[in-house]
């Protein structure tokens, strides 16, 4: 089982979808929130809104979303944990081009890293 306290800061992130339903707009449809935690810390690195008709970010969308969480410490992870049920395959190959290592886990491996942020997004939206 994962725990924040097998991390340094900045080791490993989080790639998650925050959101338990779609974030509805009026102009612009609905959407998922993709959302980076730093998994040490379990700090929110950044998130990018993407549109539920995708099944996951889109290149664009990813490396903007991995270059908004590199700002916080200048470098990118070492290694990015996906839950294995979520479609990753552009996230993989982004990250993957970035020299980022990516492992796929099991949902639940995550829960105790990305809980209170789903929950902390709820009672917002």
């Amino acid at each position: 089982m994962l725990h924040p306290k097998q991390f340094e800061v900045n080791e490993a992130w989080i790639a998650f979808r925050i959101n338990s339903s779609p974030v509805r707009t009026e102009l612009d449809g609905d959407f998922n929130c993709i959302a980076l935690i730093d998994a040490a810390s379990c700090f929110i690195l950044a998130f990018e809104f993407v549109s539920t008709s995708a099944p996951e970010p889109t290149p664009a969308q990813f490396r903007q979303l991995m270059n908004n969480a590199k700002k916080h410490k200048q470098q990118l992870p070492r290694t990015l944990f996906i839950a294995r049920a979520d479609l990753a395959d552009i996230m993989t190959h982004e990250a993957t081009k970035l020299g980022v290592a990516v492992v796929r886990v099991p949902d639940n491996e995550l829960l105790l890293f990305i809980t209170e942020a789903r929950q902390g997004f709820a009672e917002r939206f």
